[in-house]
């Protein structure tokens, strides 16, 4: 049977049989189309009361029979038959339409992302084709298509298609570099959109802060981010997370940019994303999925990629969806017989599976640790965790003070293991050599997701098992802020904290004098680092002994906008 592709829901059975009639109905290879082919995408058309699409190859063999405006029906760039940016693709599209008018920007797009041989809109009238639009991609950067005057249907059927494609694919090729294609289909890296959706509960600094936070996800986990959309929004759309108005927006510009990927500032559920893709036609993802791949990407030890294995299940699982056919199919051997099982049902027991494994796992991993961590005690030798932002230099100041070798980069999450390594400090007043453990821990991130905090449970009691923290701010960030705040939150999660902390403010070399000044007075007890340049570390090691010694509370953080 074949398949009927687009928005086919509310259509009837015999309309949809209709549909499939039209694969059986090859056209000649000379012809864009015969006019009985065109009558009976009218007749069709006119009956469900929607647009159809039909997509021939070279050959007049009809690939693809889609509901739905061009923009809409687009074919996978995968499934493409021809993928050079100096070709054409091979395939032509035969769409319906009800107003006598040219294509829309939109359909125009879609032709070129798809490098269609042409694009041929009939206008149907009472049932009836009556007349249509010819267009073609043409090698100009500034009007990169050629779209005809109305044409009766007896023109249109008379044209000589194999000659004018012919000539078309040899323009493009003289006018070399795939001119109306500025960058090849499939590419290495994902070319990113990103939406925001700012409602009430949010203020334009935080939004703001979260939009400029998630560009330096995407190009931490690899992506160009290409442009971002905005939305103002009482309340998130239960089903799209945005308006149909703006979904049409976020197409249309996706496909100016060529964009092959749509990243939500915030978490999407299963059935939103699935929405959004059928609405879009392109791969739609939120703000976890970006930091679960950069985990993914960054883990180096086995255990730091057996946590990160356990937080992308527990957040892939409650999102598993069918994937039509293939998701209905009963599965085979013992113990899917009987009443049976869908793939779908199957796949889930066995990702549950393995997150009982892996949890497992992770319990051994925080016993080691535990024992790792009496062997310390029992040396008495007091640890200091290293907690902050990601990106607020825990990892460079570690290196610093203790000579470690972490790895550092200005990204996201550079490092994820845990570290800890011994610093030898003089007192200043008794002149004898102290040792202190300093632990590096994962950086934490603005509502960090839920299967990270689990998934990483054995590491970040690295943070609960420490004598004190040293909670390190980059203040030279603008939302430096709004970063202690998210911190604290995420520290308030944790069954519990070591009592006694001192923040220690980073990059002050990168601080103009005024912030400086404001920030010293309102955090008296703070201290003021730079662990690049060197600077104020002899008073952190002073003032980490005493942080050792002498109970000290933790420095409440005044009142901000956020």
């Amino acid at each position: 049977m074949q398949k009927i592709y687009g928005n086919v829901q509310g259509i009837k059975a015999s309309q949809i049989k209709r549909l499939q009639q039209l694969y059986e109905q090859n056209q000649p290879a000379d012809r864009f189309i015969t006019p009985e082919f065109a009558q009976a995408l009218a007749t069709i058309s006119q009956q469900i009361h929607y647009p159809i699409c039909c997509y021939l190859n070279r050959r007049g063999q009809v690939l693809r029979v889609a509901v739905g405006t061009p923009i809409q029906t687009q074919i996978p760039p995968e499934e493409l038959p021809r993928r050079s940016a100096e070709r054409l693709s091979g395939i032509r599209c035969i769409a319906t339409q009800v107003k006598s008018e040219p294509p829309d920007e939109a359909a125009l797009i879609a032709m070129m992302r798809q490098r269609l041989d042409a694009l041929v809109m009939l206008t149907v009238i009472n049932g009836e084709a009556k007349e249509a639009f010819l267009t073609y991609l043409f090698p100009d950067s500034e009007s990169p298509w050629v779209i005809s005057p109305p044409l009766s249907l007896d023109d249109l059927t008379e044209q000589e298609f194999d000659e004018l494609v012919h000539e078309w694919e040899r323009e493009i090729v003289d006018a070399g570099d795939g001119i109306f294609l500025s960058q090849e289909i499939i590419s290495d890296q994902d070319r990113v959109l990103l939406v925001g959706v700012q409602t009430e509960d949010v203020s334009v600094q935080r939004f703001e802060d979260g939009l400029a936070e998630l560009v330096r996800l995407v190009e931490s986990a690899g992506g160009i981010v290409l442009d971002t959309m905005r939305q103002k929004r009482d309340r998130i759309h239960p089903q799209t997370v945005v308006g149909k108005g703006k979904i049409e927006e976020i197409t249309l510009l996706a496909q100016k940019l060529r964009a092959n990927l749509i990243v939500f500032d915030r978490d999407i559920s299963a059935s939103q994303a699935r929405n959004l893709e059928q609405e879009i036609g392109i791969r739609v993802i939120d703000r976890t999925e970006i930091i679960l791949d950069i985990f993914a990407q960054r883990a180096r030890t086995q255990e730091g990629k057996l946590q990160v294995e356990l937080a992308q299940l527990e957040y892939m699982l409650p999102r598993l969806r069918g994937r039509g056919q293939e998701m209905s199919r009963l599965g085979a051997g013992i113990g899917t017989r009987g009443p049976g099982e869908t793939k779908l049902e199957t796949e889930r027991r066995t990702i549950q599976r393995r997150i009982n494994q892996l949890q497992q796992e992770v319990n051994d991993l925080q016993a080691h640790r535990a024992r790792i961590r009496q062997q310390r005690q029992q040396q008495e030798i007091p640890v200091l965790a290293l907690v902050g932002y990601t990106n607020a230099g825990k990892s460079t100041l570690l290196n610093v003070l203790t000579n470690a070798e972490v790895f550092t980069a200005d990204q996201l999450f550079a490092t994820l293991d845990p570290t800890t390594r011994k610093v030898v400090i003089t007192d200043p007043e008794t002149h004898e050599r102290r040792s202190i453990l300093l632990t590096d821990t994962v950086g934490f991130i603005h509502e960090l997701p839920p299967p990270l905090m689990d998934a990483f449970r054995a590491t970040l009691e690295e943070v609960v098992e420490a004598d004190a923290m040293i909670h390190v701010v980059d203040l030279s960030h603008p939302a430096w802020e709004s970063h202690i705040a998210s911190v604290l939150e995420i520290l308030e999660e944790m069954p519990e904290i070591p009592e006694k902390s001192l923040i220690a403010f980073n990059k002050v070399d990168k601080v103009d004098s005024e912030t400086l000044d404001r920030v010293q007075q309102d955090y008296p007890e703070a201290v003021f680092i730079s662990a690049t340049q060197h600077l104020g570390l002899e008073t952190l090691k002073m003032r980490s002994l005493q942080l050792i010694d002498e109970p000290v509370k933790a420095i409440a953080v005044p009142q901000n906008s956020y």
